[in-house]
């Protein structure tokens, strides 16, 4: 399964400065219409973005074995290489061919993502911890920005403003920039507006500057995964005006948008906002949004039901076109403790919730604020780059000022409580998604490390990367804990590339194995050891570099496995092998996020014996927010080995000082 890619990766032409002050701003044309005008037209690059390579079948196999090695017991691994062997001399080079047939008759797309777009929508189980990530927000720096209503306001008239960007195509691009001193500049909009969309990407990379694929961005406002039998569908709209907002599992429909589709006045929306959180109305007896915490069949047979009573179906119909969701919040935030928040964010107990809508906005009653989003329809690089676009706009220079007054002549029919009729069979099938999801609730620990003796300075000041330091922190506590090496898994963008996706990058190396061992083993020493270390961050950034240049093995051997099944050929003994299994169950689901406007990010586990780990590192500490089910996993555990496993590489790095050139 997918999880949010490497965001270092994911850097924007939008971080540039933009002029702008906290005072009042205008709210008359385009100034407060637009978040952005920008001067290469958003998908300027999109017609000379590379495709997705098809990596050569001889190096997939020889990346595969490399991964499988330090996982295997030795006949294990032979029998590995033996079906590896058997599959690169007989089916795969028929499959590879066939694959590539597919592939030069689908120009304009990439070989993952029709088979990636139906392995999400065909799986059935629920949405919540299995599917839907969270991004919770840092709150506004000047607490009196964070006062619900206010923050509420700015946060949505901020979204408006970037979707009406996008949906005019004068969002910035998304570009990688290598050296931003140098390419981030005006010289670089310049040159490569005025080049031809045929060659404008070619341009770019004489800046060192990577253009990123844009696709994915058209499924973030309007759009619903609907459950049908057998396999859901995405449902977008892109001329509704209105939010489905939730509060204490009651639904609304909110106009944000006026009827020429421009956005309301803050004072007007202030005034809409301000009259749901007043609202008495006393919790939803029967909150629908427990239907979309339940297994994706169980959910579709419901749904069909649903519609057919009373005006139903008009009702969901308010629910599925919705620009997005706002989850108004009962809860508050602890810093010092922020697990009980993040665990509300991320899946909370399911009746102030939809699911299944592109993303949902949540706002707590103290103003804190995260992002929980569907995975189907994308990745998280358009999701963060909104992300980090509202929390800057609304920190810096939001619209809604404090002292606002709320004035909204409109606001009767601006706001449309969603009502729904509910026969017995609809109750009886909310009870029971709110049974199960309870029961997988209860059932999920999550723990939070904060480790402050190594930190991106520390990083930096050794000439190691970060990222390997932190992987090598998980390889080591999971073999502290259980004395073995188990498949890991860390998402990698390859949205270099046309309708590129993830790849699959694997962090447990036959050098991450060595480390591990020696260091439980304590023969050898400091210099040495960070030798070993130094090993670990060459192949690390490798395997990274060659994953986001789509040279992983993963999606390969996905593609050529869904070829097989497409054609109707025998599924070759590769998969068949358990060891193949054994990767793909991956009991270490890792991913990063580094961006200033997040305070952290959760997933839950991607198998039942798994740990679910949602890392960062920050210029002062590294953290780690860690999933796991009781009792498959003693997630508190695992985090006290995580503690020592750094302490242990900390020892290390101070000991030794930094390598003597750049890993």
């Amino acid at each position: 399964m997918l999880r949010i890619p490497k965001t270092q990766r994911i850097v924007s032409l939008a971080n540039a400065t933009r002029n702008q002050s906290t005072s009042a701003r205008r709210t008359t044309g385009d100034e407060y219409q637009y978040l952005q005008r920008s001067k290469i037209p958003m998908l300027h690059f999109q017609p000379s973005l590379p495709r997705l390579p098809i990596p050569e079948l001889e190096k997939t196999c020889a990346r595969y074995l490399a991964a499988q090695q330090p996982l295997l017991a030795p006949d294990a691994f032979d029998r590995t290489k033996q079906a590896v062997q058997q599959f690169a001399q007989t089916d795969g080079p028929n499959l590879q061919a066939l694959l590539k047939e597919f592939d030069a008759k689908n120009k304009h797309t990439s070989y993952i993502s029709e088979p990636w777009f139906d392995m999400y929508l065909r799986d059935r189980i629920p949405l919540p911890l299995n599917y839907n990530p969270l991004l919770m927000m840092n709150p506004d720096p000047r607490p009196e920005y964070n006062e619900p209503v206010l923050r509420t306001t700015n946060l949505v008239i901020s979204s408006l403003r970037f979707m009406k960007s996008l949906r005019a195509k004068t969002l910035e691009p998304e570009v990688f920039h290598m050296n931003p001193a140098k390419s981030d500049t005006a010289m670089f909009r310049t040159v490569t507006s005025l080049m031809p969309s045929i060659i404008s990407t070619y341009v770019a990379y004489t800046f060192k500057a990577f253009p990123l694929d844009m696709s994915q961005y058209q499924g973030l406002f309007g759009g619903t995964r609907i459950p049908e039998l057998g396999k859901d569908r995405i449902y977008r709209n892109e001329s509704s005006r209105h939010l489905v907002v939730l509060r204490k599992g009651n639904m609304y429909a909110v106009d944000v948008l006026d009827a020429e589709g421009n956005i309301e006045q803050p004072a007007t929306l202030f005034a809409r906002f301000e009259r749901i959180f007043n609202d008495t109305k006393p919790p939803a007896a029967d909150p629908l949004g427990l239907l979309t915490t339940e297994n994706r069949d169980t959910w579709a047979a419901a749904r069909s039901h649903l519609t057919q009573l009373g005006k139903n179906a008009k009702s969901i119909e308010l629910v599925d076109s919705a620009l997005f969701c706002l989850c108004l919040d009962e809860s508050t935030i602890n810093p010092d403790n922020p697990i009980p928040a993040i665990r509300e964010f991320l899946f909370g107990d399911g009746t102030n919730r939809w699911f299944d809508k592109s993303f949902s906005l949540i706002v707590a009653k103290d103003g804190t604020a995260g992002i929980n989003f569907e995975h189907s329809w994308g990745d998280g690089v358009a999701v963060l780059r909104y992300f980090q676009e509202i929390f800057k706009e609304t920190t810096t220079a939001p619209f809604a000022q404090v002292g606002l007054q709320g004035s909204d002549n409109q606001s009767k029919d601006a706001i449309v409580p969603i009502d729904f009729t509910l026969d017995d069979r609809v109750r009886g099938a909310i009870r029971a998604a709110e049974n199960n999801h309870n029961a997988v609730i209860d059932s999920l620990d999550m723990n939070y490390m904060k480790y402050e003796g190594i930190n991106k300075n520390v990083c930096k000041k050794q000439r190691i990367s970060p990222d390997s330091v932190m992987q090598l922190g998980f390889q080591l506590a999971y073999y502290k804990q259980h004395g073995k090496f188990v498949a890991t898994y860390e998402s990698c963008s390859t949205a270099a590339f046309r309708h590129g996706r993830t790849e699959t990058m694997r962090p447990c190396t036959v050098a991450t194995k060595t480390f591990c061992e020696e260091v439980e083993k304590k023969r050898k020493s400091a210099a040495e050891l960070r030798e070993i270390m130094n090993q670990c961050s060459t192949v690390h950034g490798q395997l990274t570099k060659e994953a986001a240049m789509g040279q992983g093995f993963d999606r390969h051997l996905f593609g050529l496995k869904h070829t097989a099944q497409k054609n109707s050929l025998p599924l070759p003994a590769l998969y068949q092998d358990p060891a193949y299994a054994a990767i793909n169950h991956n009991i270490l689901s890792t991913s990063t996020l580094s961006s200033p406007a997040l305070l952290a990010g959760g997933f839950g586990p991607v198998v039942k014996d798994g740990y679910g780990i949602g890392y960062n590192i920050q210029d002062g500490y590294l953290g780690s927010v860690v999933t796991s089910y009781k009792p498959h996993r003693n997630g508190g555990e695992f985090v006290d080995c995580l503690r020592a496993a750094y302490e242990d590489i900390s020892k290390v790095l101070t000991a030794t000082g930094p390598a003597s050139k750049e890993k």
